[in-house]
């Protein structure tokens, strides 16, 4: 197990994909680590791998369910509070993606459920063991600010919890609260958006890791604005 030292990140969908790649560098640099994921199989495989490294808490559940969000909660008072919360977990919706005149509006629903209102319900519920010099990261999308056919339910999802984000950025102008876009990656997101195609031309999720780990200062350099970034295009300190 690494060395440890007094850093909590509360991760959500961390059982792949981006969630498990960030969640990966953070515990080789002795962060400790509460994760969560719909899927209780996929998590605890995670769980096990990431508890050679690091304390780790995993709790499978849908964030947009209250009680979940509420163990959540508990997790963060009993690990003393967290220095980043990484709003990850979302829901892509139909695959294929259908057109928005045939989007199914109880899926849509689920959608925001899960990319926007979610995320701020989350922060409301850890915001009072959030230390002080806490980092708050929403993932989003560059699908939040193009227009892509096809992508309606998703993107305008996005979109939505790109401007929250800001808002709440000129609200707690104390805070460091960023909105990233980690760029096309090789997930199984992507791949059940592109039913039936070959996306392995896509980076991997760790191609973003570097920037997100430059957002969350483990460097221990001082924090960047807030604002939104793309986490590729972030500086990134040699280490």
């Amino acid at each position: 197990m690494a060395n440890e030292i007094n850093h909590t990140a509360l991760i959500t969908g961390a059982s792949r994909g981006l969630g498990l790649a960030l969640a990966r560098a953070l515990a080789g640099r002795g962060w400790r680590l509460i994760v969560d994921a719909r899927g209780t199989a996929a998590l605890e495989t995670a769980r096990a791998e990431l508890a050679q490294r690091t304390r780790v808490a995993a709790i499978a559940g849908d964030i947009t369910d209250p009680s979940h969000r509420e163990a959540l909660g508990s997790a963060v008072k009993a690990a003393g509070g967290i220095d980043a919360l990484v709003n990850n977990a979302s829901l892509l919706g139909p695959s294929p993606q259908p057109a928005l005149l045939e989007y199914p509006i109880g899926t849509l629903a689920q959608v925001y459920a899960t990319n926007v209102i979610a995320p701020l319900a989350l922060l409301q519920v850890v915001m009072g063991n959030l230390k002080p010099d806490a980092r708050i990261v929403n993932v989003t999308s560059d699908a939040g600010v193009e227009a892509y056919a096809g992508w309606g339910g998703y993107g305008s999802s996005k979109a939505a919890l790109e401007h929250l984000t800001a808002i709440l950025a000129a609200e707690n102008p104390d805070r460091h609260i960023y909105w990233v876009d980690p760029g096309d990656m090789n997930t199984h997101m992507l791949q059940e958006a592109y039913p039936g195609e070959d996306v392995s031309d896509r980076a991997l999720p760790d191609a973003a890791v570097p920037g997100l780990l430059a957002l969350l200062g483990v460097d221990g350099s001082p924090p960047l604005p807030s604002g939104r970034y793309a986490a590729r295009e972030i500086e990134v300190a040699h280490e």
